[in-house]
């Protein structure tokens, strides 16, 4: 009989039963000279004493604010110091961390208010061509009248305040240095006592992740994934407290939130921030000058480093490990990583945001052929089985099936979305993933394609469906569908293929406007097809496979189609 795809990571090492509040404490005990956080762009360099300093005064500010137990507080900034402490405070409180990716605009700012029922809100200032200000007073113009901390909001009826990452003094807003004075009202004791309340299975974060429906379902994780699968991760990659991470991932993401900052601070080692958001040449400097021994990145991201025209101008000496994740993984990229930015230990990790994330993962024992040519095993203290999507059945090894996962990690619920929820997490405790791989016969897994159509491009996920519902609202169009089609530098790219109302004429630049400054930059599609059809099944099924093929063969993508990936 042949052996099912089925497989329960094992290790000596238990899960760790505390909050990350209690971890954190106790690593700036044990570790308390070691660098906590570098953050490059902003001059900040601070040893684990100091930044349980920051983030206890955080967390006290937070409470004066009125912050409880289970409130959520949303954060909308891109990776600077004040998102990590703020990542950490709001555990020690026991709020819900709310992440809000900075690419976002008014329309996705609102739902994720409103859905999540925000109560606090970070946000930061200007960036580039974003008014991170203007779109609040435009999403809340109640604010421009409000004092800080009395938000009062028909359409945000649990926000009161609102927290500037700054030093302006903005309509309606706490500055950051107001809010942390606020926070010598309360007493060191009164944070201890609110921490020794928590429970590691709390829910403690709440992450977006696009939906079939066409809108976004927030993830609800707790203490004990979050941070045992960051512990995990760390010890897959032998980290210590002498590893150094560069992390030029997206801390709103669980890339940059989990497989990178706790990751680090459950080994004692140094977080480090080279910009902003992704700039290769500076991730190339902060290698250097920080010493780093490890980086992450999505593979769009080292493949732009790899191509920097500076490349061999910098020394990578001291590089061992990091992550390529987020996206399938170019099997020569991978190769190239490990040859010439010498990161001989580099590793992959699969998961998917409901997981915490991560839930496969090679490590550095595996050999260099299944580094780069798949996803890796079951994480410890983790299940993972691969099913018959039809008949649930769990599929013999080598066979393709649907990958599904149980264990500490997996999420609670999608918040306010109980219908989801049973969508996706089934009576026996298994999340389905949609993401279709194989097994081999030493439980390594290789990943096929996905069930769901979702995209992932440059490591973004994204649901056509979401982005089909907002072209609707366009009064041109009569309908709309948007596919992925190959992409040799982000794996992936969107496609609309677009039906224009009776007598109506659209151009790509119509589409383009209409999307600019209402949903997320990497939401607009690259292509577009005018059609007065669509290819459709017998029974009037649209068949977007039919849609991908003619538009692989029209723009010529046939190599970026045949790109291996593991």
């Amino acid at each position: 009989m042949a052996t099912g795809s089925y497989a329960c990571g094992h290790s000596a090492m238990p899960l760790m039963g505390e909050t990350i509040g209690a971890m954190l404490n106790r690593i700036a005990t044990q570790y308390p000279d070691n660098e906590a956080l570098v953050s490059v762009h902003q001059n900040i360099r601070w040893t684990y004493r100091e930044f349980l300093l920051h983030v206890n005064s955080l967390a006290r500010g937070l409470m004066a604010l009125g912050v409880e137990r289970g409130d959520r507080v949303a954060i909308w900034a891109m990776n600077y110091a004040e998102w990590t402490l703020t990542q950490f405070a709001t555990a020690k409180i026991g709020a819900i961390l709310v992440n809000i990716n900075p690419d976002y605009r008014v329309f996705e700012l609102e739902y994720a208010l409103k859905q999540a029922e925000v109560s606090t809100l970070i946000v930061q200032g200007r960036f580039k061509t974003s008014d991170y200000v203007g779109m609040v007073y435009e999403a809340c113009p109640e604010a421009i009248e409000a004092r800080p901390g009395r938000v009062s909001s028909e359409k945000f009826p649990f926000l009161r305040n609102i927290i500037f990452m700054g030093d302006i003094p903005y309509n309606g807003m706490f500055t950051w240095d107001e809010m942390l004075a606020r926070g010598e009202e309360i007493s060191p004791d009164e944070l201890e006592e609110r921490e020794e309340t928590l429970n590691f299975d709390d829910a403690i974060n709440i992450q977006y992740t696009s939906g079939t429906t066409g809108f976004p379902k927030g993830v609800v994780l707790t203490h004990h994934g979050v941070m045992n699968n960051g512990f995990i991760i760390g010890e897959g990659m032998k980290f210590t407290e002498k590893d150094r991470l560069c992390i030029p991932v997206p801390f709103y993401h669980c890339f940059g939130m989990v497989l990178s900052n706790m990751a680090s601070v459950t080994h004692g080692a140094t977080m480090v921030l080279p910009s902003p958001v992704f700039n290769a040449g500076e991730v190339l400097k902060a290698i250097q000058n920080e010493r780093c021994t490890a980086v992450h990145g999505v593979p769009t991201m080292f493949i732009a480093e790899l191509s920097h025209p500076d490349f061999t101008k910098y020394d990578y000496s001291t590089l061992r490990t990091g992550i390529m994740a987020g996206s399938p993984c170019p099997i020569e990229v991978m190769k190239q990583v490990n040859t010439l930015m010498n990161m001989r230990d580099i590793v992959i990790v699969y998961g998917q945001t409901e997981l915490s994330p991560g839930i496969t993962m090679t490590t550095v024992d595996d050999p260099l052929e299944s580094r780069v040519t798949t996803v890796g095993r079951a994480f410890p203290h983790t299940e993972i089985k691969i099913i018959d999507p039809k008949t649930r059945r769990i599929v013999p090894r080598g066979e393709i099936g649907e990958i599904c996962a149980r264990g500490y990690m997996t999420m609670k619920c999608y918040y306010n979305n109980p219908s989801a929820t049973r969508a996706t997490l089934d009576q026996n405790g298994w999340l389905h993933t949609g993401d279709l791989g194989v097994m081999d016969g030493e439980g390594y897994v290789k990943m096929s394609g996905r069930l769901k159509e979702m995209v992932i491009r440059g490591g973004e996920n994204i649901y056509p469906r979401e982005i089909e519902e907002f072209l609707h609202h366009h009064p041109k169009i009569a309908d709309a569908y948007v596919i992925g089609v190959p992409d040799p530098k982000y794996g992936e790219e969107l496609m609309a293929w677009v039906k224009p109302k009776n007598g109506q004429t659209l151009t790509k630049e119509d589409i383009v406007g209409f999307c600019t400054g209402q949903i997320a930059r990497f939401k607009i599609p690259r292509y577009y097809k005018f059609v007065d059809t669509f290819p459709m099944s017998v029974t009037g099924k649209i068949q977007k496979f039919k849609m991908r093929e003619m538009a692989i063969a029209e723009l010529g993508l046939e190599g970026a189609s045949k790109i291996q990936t593991a």
